[in-house]
């Protein structure tokens, strides 16, 4: 029997989304970038945290932890490509060297899944000889997100760890991230503020005064920005994998789909065969490969690398 592609709603107005006049506006100053960012924030909040609106949480946080791990390499003077860093995590066998882009992703999807009552967890991640740092930088962040507002606190804890190290830039981005979650009482480190900044808008911080302050704050907004626009297209992709799912014949189909939901990319050979990840449903080689290939004809997935072997494949975009 022959599906046709699932059809996009591109409906979302039944989704938050940012006023007209968030978007068009100008960081001119703190106060205009304060003002803006609650508007965004209240947006993203309500997105994450309310389920009614079919955001695929782990998704969201899975994919910004990909880009993620392509900022902070740019800031940390490498050059790698997306394809690159994911095939370094998701290609490497279980128990082997992922090498550096590899590793870097995966910083950050551990970080991801940090809870954000246990600052041991945060600590063990940057290093556990960085504890009392650790604390120090949060206490700084924390206590000038409630002075001063979220993106301030974020700023805040930027400096106060590149003043330490100036080649700290992925510990400086994550710690902003853990300082925004606690301002907005989430329960997930979103990785946001490494997504638009530059290696010489974090130089100039710790070198200059408050220009230097907005243009960091002004490219968080960014951030955020880019994040409501991403979470409103994957609640929209989410339906129609939903949506298709009761026509998928395979065993196991329905778990299936959950893991699409969760993982950015799935790697069949691995993730669904032998057994579907996080249960003990079989699942063949080949019925993984015609599962993932049935999702990419009815326009919900994609494959990812354009080969024919090692097949990485995702929701649609």
């Amino acid at each position: 029997m022959t599906y046709q592609p699932a059809k996009i709603s591109n409906d979302l107005s039944t989704l938050p989304q940012l006023p007209g006049w968030v978007t068009s506006g100008r960081a001119e100053t703190l106060e205009t970038v304060a003002f803006r960012s609650g508007a965004a924030l209240t947006v993203l909040d309500q997105l994450i945290s309310d389920p009614r609106h079919g955001v695929p949480l782990k998704l969201l946080a899975n994919r910004l932890a990909l880009s993620a791990a392509v900022a902070t390499s740019k800031l940390e003077g490498r050059l790698v490509r997306e394809v690159d860093i994911r095939d370094a995590y998701h290609l490497t066998p279980p128990g082997e060297a992922r090498g550096p882009d590899g590793d870097l992703l995966a910083f950050w999807r551990e970080a991801v899944r940090l809870r954000l009552n246990g600052p041991g967890e945060i600590a063990d991640l940057i290093g556990p000889d960085r504890a009392e740092d650790v604390a120090g930088w949060l206490d700084a962040g924390q206590d000038r997100a409630r002075t001063h507002g979220p993106l301030a606190g974020c700023v805040a804890v930027l400096r106060a760890v590149l003043e330490t190290d100036d080649r700290g830039e992925r510990v400086a981005c994550l710690l902003s991230d853990v300082v925004l979650a606690r301002a907005l009482n989430w329960k997930v480190v979103l990785p946001v503020t490494a997504q638009r900044l530059t290696k010489a808008a974090l130089r100039d911080l710790t070198a200059e005064g408050q220009r230097a302050e907005l243009a960091v704050q002004a490219r968080i907004l960014e951030s955020i920005e880019a994040v409501i626009r991403l979470a409103r297209d994957l609640a929209r992709r989410a339906e129609a994998l939903r949506t298709v799912a009761p026509k998928l014949r395979a065993k196991g189909s329905d778990a299936a789909v959950e893991l699409f939901l969760t993982e950015d990319a799935v790697l069949p050979a691995w993730m669904l065969s032998p057994r579907i990840r996080g249960t003990t449903i079989p699942m063949t080689d080949r019925a993984a490969r015609r599962f993932c290939d049935r999702l990419v004809e009815l326009g919900v997935a994609r494959e990812l690398t354009g080969r024919p072997t090692f097949r990485l494949y995702g929701i649609a975009p």
